[in-house]
């Protein structure tokens, strides 16, 4: 009995290397120990490996989509989510990430805290994880398809992490993972119509940076869901590069606010809410409930699995019902300032569900537009807010796209404009 004891003290005092805690003969237990766990055989066939002690857990939310974006390559975007079962602190020093046997990403150092974020906490970047604490890193695995290299079928990870207090040979100073393997899916990201016409509408916020949409993880329904992974929230600079002239406060010093919104592609509408007033710009609504962050919008289920939202929409003008079938380009709304908007905008992006929240957010590629130019920087987006006109990157050279994704910062013409 004591032998016994002895063992599943063993295995206690690694499941809470947290503390730690030694075992001594005071903490002797005699318990029944069954000849296979609970849960084994349905593991089984999982293990393609001999069992390697794993402090750090991991998991990808989802797996990726591809999409050839303005840059000329193919983004896998997705996050790994990670939990820390010490007691203690660590710290993830490096994560490569791997794909037909060759390094796709390498994030270390400062590179790696600005992709990564504590569970609750996700104005500080960081590589440090407390002891029980979550964490994400969101991935953008970018592949030039340009210079010949093939999209993986799969994607895994390697991570490198150091303790302050180690506990050899179990717990080195430092130790390499290698966790939450993920297909990559072979869908194709949809191919749809702008949902705005006209010169210079700016993807202020999206793909693949570590922008707002891009960091909205939500905890919903005892899940992590990312709807917005791929969400574009659209304004329209002026010949200035203004998008406002006035008292930022007043909806009418936005020319392009009431713009006609487009439907994207045909396919019937799935869901619409209207009568939520407008915001009034400059300052961030409060007291909204969960359903009404979208403001007045609009689902369309667009084939193939994927739900168009256009969201923030200006009271009183969708022209659209459940139930009716649009054809692509076809106006359905003007876009407002409705919802969880600062600024009058187009909320734009495709997903799993018709749920604008619990579902997962999916990359789309758009038929045809031009690219006329891009903000320099992500710091250049606030100014604008104020009245202040875009900086954009000298000497950029326009150029007509297709059949590609936006991506933030992205200054784009929809149509014969």
């Amino acid at each position: 009995m004591q032998q016994r004891g002895r063992v599943v003290c063993a295995a206690i005092s690694m499941a809470t290397l947290v503390a730690l805690t030694s075992c001594t003969d005071t903490t002797r237990t005699t318990v029944t120990v069954p000849t296979t766990p609970t849960g084994t055989a349905a593991r089984t066939s999982a293990v393609k490996q001999p069992a390697a002690f794993t402090p750090v857990t991991g998991s990808v939310i989802a797996a990726p989509v591809p999409v050839r974006a303005t840059d000329g390559k193919t983004h896998l975007a997705y996050e790994l989510a990670l939990t820390n079962m010490l007691g203690q602190e660590v710290t993830v020093n490096s994560v490569d990430v791997m794909g037909a046997d060759r390094t796709l990403l390498s994030l270390a150092g400062d590179s790696l805290g600005y992709w990564m974020r504590v569970a609750g906490n996700p104005g500080a970047p960081t590589t440090k994880v407390g002891p029980g604490q979550s964490a994400l890193i969101w991935i953008d695995v970018s592949i030039d398809s340009a210079a010949g290299s093939a999209v993986p079928g799969e994607l895994t990870h390697t991570l490198s992490v150091s303790v302050a207090n180690p506990s050899p040979p179990l717990l080195p100073p430092t130790l390499r993972e290698s966790l939450a393997p993920t297909p990559v899916q072979d869908r194709k990201a949809v191919a749809i119509a702008p949902p705005l016409a006209g010169p210079n509408w700016l993807d202020g916020n999206s793909c693949c940076a570590m922008t707002d949409h891009r960091m909205a993880v939500n905890p919903l329904n005892g899940g992590l869901w990312v709807a917005e992974r791929f969400a574009v929230d659209y304004v329209q600079l002026q010949p200035d590069a203004r998008m406002l002239v006035g008292d930022p406060t007043k909806l009418s010093s936005y020319p392009y606010y009431g713009a006609a919104i487009h439907a994207v592609s045909d396919g019937p509408v799935v869901a619409v809410v209207d009568g939520l007033p407008d915001q009034v710009p400059g300052k961030n609504p409060t007291g909204l409930t969960l359903d009404q962050y979208g403001g007045n919008y609009i689902v369309q289920d667009i084939g193939g699995g994927n739900y168009a939202f256009y969201a923030h929409l200006k009271p009183g003008s969708v022209r659209v019902k459940v139930g009716e079938a649009l054809t692509s380009g076809q106006t359905i709304a003007e876009l407002g300032n409705s919802g969880n908007s600062s600024a009058p905008h187009l909320h734009f992006h495709v997903m799993s569900t018709p749920d604008p929240l619990l579902s997962d957010g999916l990359p789309f590629v758009l038929n045809g537009f031009r690219l006329v130019n891009r903000v320099a920087s992500a710091a250049d987006i606030d100014p604008l807010l104020a009245g202040q006109p875009a900086v954009l990157q000298p000497g950029f050279e326009p150029s007509q796209q297709a059949s590609v994704g936006p991506l933030v910062l992205d200054v784009m013409t929809y149509g014969n404009s």
